[in-house]
């Protein structure tokens, strides 16, 4: 961007059978120094779409974006549905590397067509909402095209900021690489977005045909069988958990298990969960249906082309059953309800698009709020309030920057010592003080307070592959099991979803190996990919100055007893070091 120039390269052969995070984590270690400003411009931003990505393999079209965090200052994959990836792939582009930064007020968009990249002038987009922005890229380049960029937010270099993605409609900005603050960086290079169209292409190749459509077979037959994955009706009653209820089936769940996040982590449960979960938005979707038919709103929604699983939804609202977002997921509608004492649907969905439209990781947009509500901003569960506050990110009122700067920033401000973060990134819906396995995640992952880097969950909370005491301290092993694995999967291009069917079906484990190998023509070992992948990023931290100290949760989780269960987080330090030793 330094130079408004572009170049295509051919892949190096250390990097073959690597995709999404594996390859945006290999790039940023080989090429960003660890000691960097992340919104400098030796920073760079990286998008790759996972291995299996533009093939026919089930809900296989995830991308990764990377680059060195605004946010918790070491390194950073979010990953994401959308078009894009499905896009990138069929360009036969393996990954996207934006460096430099642009000088002067101009602002601009990246094109990639066949064999072709233009750097374009893009200033009728800048400050633009994000809903009008996809709307108009449309309009102006008609062959639908896969969009990923930066809001308002990230144009601003605010660390909240996330990468949004258009959905297969086109209808909502909402398919996020939200965490870590990459928008900020995409922002920094004076770039909106990246627009990919793949016409004239088509899908990539496997190397081993037979042996990937062996595989693929194996894992769809799995996710078609599993009660979480499986399809939305069986025997004439609801089946598939996620097609039925979306992510946000876990409202109710973690809400009865004593351990959802209220009031800014001060208790366990919330009356109002309910209001706010999976099955009210199920109903709603129903009632306006039958109301409305021509209303888009929707469950059973794909977050990609490709997608089987189908967690996705589309939020109307009730008055009219017009489009009010998309999609409301389960940390979303904990962040900025059940976190903050909302319970009122419309205002949670109302906030969610909010952060759609300005480029806000909605994650880290909901703890800030409710730092803030604890801080005497605005009073517990004021949702208009609330959707006030939320809109300054886009003005010049220095609330709204430190809005748009997430939770750590909040709290500085106003003096809140109870922020719920690690390496700086606010944590997600699961409070670790009576999920022990998903608190030692959250300490040791490389990437900040994120769930999705061992998602503990499934066997702690559902009973999917294994059943182990979620009370128990002794959670290093299993952390870093589940470490290992999802590293590997979010290289793939599979939803990480996946791991619900291949921990119970082994079948599906089967085939999803199975797939992978026979793209690539080569047999990968699961366990040191994955590996590989941690050991990486967690040397990047080391060298970005990180230590042990980094890898612990903050001191309101040992001291401050949780009700109902009244458990503090309990874990050794040595059971925290464990975690990385071996």
């Amino acid at each position: 961007m330094s130079t408004l120039e572009h170049s295509f390269e051919d892949v190096p052969e250390k990097y073959k059978t690597l995709g999404g995070r594996a390859l945006t984590s290999n790039i940023v270690f080989d090429e960003v120094d660890p000691t960097t400003d992340p919104l400098g411009p030796n920073n760079k931003l990286i998008v790759a779409p996972g291995i299996l990505a533009g093939t026919n393999a089930p809900s296989s079209g995830r991308l990764s974006v990377g680059g060195k965090s605004p946010l918790t200052n070491g390194i950073k994959e979010a990953n994401a549905g959308g078009l894009s990836a499905q896009k990138l792939g069929c360009l036969g582009i393996k990954a996207l590397i934006v460096e430099g930064q642009a000088s002067g007020d101009n602002w601009y968009n990246i094109i990639l067509t066949k064999d072709k990249c233009e750097i374009v002038e893009a200033n009728e987009f800048h400050g633009m909402g994000l809903y009008e922005l996809i709307a108009k890229i449309w309009e102006k380049y008609p062959n639908k095209p896969g969009i990923i960029g930066c809001g308002v937010a990230g144009q601003k270099q605010l660390t909240g900021a996330g990468i949004f993605g258009n959905n297969i409609e086109n209808s909502d900005p909402g398919r996020y690489a939200g965490r870590g603050g990459l928008g900020a960086v995409l922002g920094s290079k004076r770039v909106i977005a990246i627009i990919s169209d793949d016409t004239g292409m088509e899908r990539p190749k496997p190397v081993d045909q037979e042996l990937f459509d062996t595989g693929r077979r194996k894992l769809r037959e799995a996710l078609n069988e599993h009660a979480v994955t499986g399809a939305i009706e069986k025997d004439g009653k609801a089946y598939g958990g996620l097609k039925n209820y979306g992510t946000n089936i876990l409202q109710n769940i973690i809400n009865e298990a004593g351990a959802l996040p209220h009031r800014n982590w001060t208790e366990g449960r919330f009356e109002g969960a309910a209001k706010i979960s999976g099955e009210a938005v199920h109903e709603l979707v129903d009632k306006v249906k039958n109301k409305f038919p021509n209303s888009t709103a929707a469950y059973n929604h794909a977050c990609h082309p490709g997608c089987v699983i189908r967690c996705s939804n589309i939020v109307p609202y009730e008055e009219n059953g017009a489009h009010q977002v998309s999609p409301l997921e389960y940390e979303t509608a904990w962040a900025l309800g059940t976190n903050c004492a909302i319970d009122d649907l419309y205002y949670v969905a109302e906030l969610n698009r909010v952060c759609n439209d300005m480029g806000l990781d909605t994650i880290e947009a909901g703890n800030t709020i409710a730092v803030a509500m604890e801080g005497g901003v605005l009073e517990f569960g004021d949702g208009p309030g609330a959707v006030d506050l939320l809109k300054k990110v886009a003005t010049d009122d220095e609330i709204g920057k430190v809005i748009g700067n997430g939770a750590v920033a909040m709290g500085k401000y106003k003096g809140v010592s109870r922020v719920a973060q690690v390496k700086g990134q606010s944590l997600p819906a699961y409070d670790p003080r009576p999920i022990k396995g998903i608190g030692v995640t959250y300490a040791t992952g490389p990437q900040g307070g994120d769930h999705t880097q061992a998602y503990t969950i499934a066997p702690e909370i559902l009973q999917i592959g294994g059943k182990p005491d979620r009370m128990d301290v002794k959670k290093a092993e299993l952390s870093r099991a589940f470490q290992t694995t999802t590293a590997y999967i979010d290289s793939t291009g599979y939803c990480l979803f996946i791991a619900f069917a291949i921990l119970d079906i082994e079948s599906g484990l089967n085939g999803m190996v199975e797939s992978i190998n026979g793209f690539l023509g080569t047999e990968v070992d699961v366990g040191k990919y994955g590996a590989d992948i941690i050991r990486i990023e967690r040397e990047f931290n080391k060298r970005a100055g990180m230590t042990a100290k980094d890898d612990r949760l903050p001191d309101f989780f040992y001291k401050e007893a949780l009700p109902p269960h009244n458990v503090v987080f309990d874990v050794p330090d040595e059971e925290l070091d464990k975690v990385h030793q071996e």
